[in-house]
């Protein structure tokens, strides 16, 4: 009679194996993108054997999505890292999943100063700037994820 596992919490690191049943990619796959990218570090145990985070799962789902569903290549995935954050990239594993950063390697941005002051309800061409602006940034970052 074979034993059920128990029931692992869902912030509970994962072998493997989970992580790779987790994600719906092969163990191999998962070793093979961790010497693609760097961002990509699970915990090393005594003898090698790797357990994954729940934030590494979600990493780990995004590249799979952006790779086999999005069609961007190992470069692009590189560089929407680089452009745009761990943070970010992650999003696209599940974007209702609770992404923390840890304090020492997250250093937000630092955002231009400007002149110009906060568009408000008040301010119908401030606001119409801002949409073109966002639109604008929307446009960039299709492009980025379409290369």
């Amino acid at each position: 009679m074979a034993v059920k596992p128990a029931t692992k919490g869902p912030q509970a690191f994962r072998t493997i194996s989970e992580a790779s049943d987790a994600v719906g990619a092969p163990q191999h796959v998962l070793r093979f993108w961790e010497t693609k990218f760097t961002f990509v570090t699970p915990v090393k145990r005594a003898g090698g054997r790797r357990f994954y985070r729940p934030n590494d799962i979600v990493v780990l789902k995004a590249i799979k999505r952006l790779l086999h569903d999005e069609g961007l290549t190992i470069k692009g995935v590189q560089r929407l890292h680089k452009d745009q954050g761990l943070a970010r990239l992650a999003a696209y594993g599940d974007p209702d999943a609770t992404f923390v950063m840890d304090a020492e390697v997250y250093q937000p941005a630092a955002l231009p100063e400007s002149d110009a002051s906060p568009a408000t309800i008040d301010d119908p061409e401030g606001l119409a700037a801002v949409i073109a602006d966002l639109e604008a940034a929307r446009a960039r970052l299709d492009a980025v994820l379409a290369a």
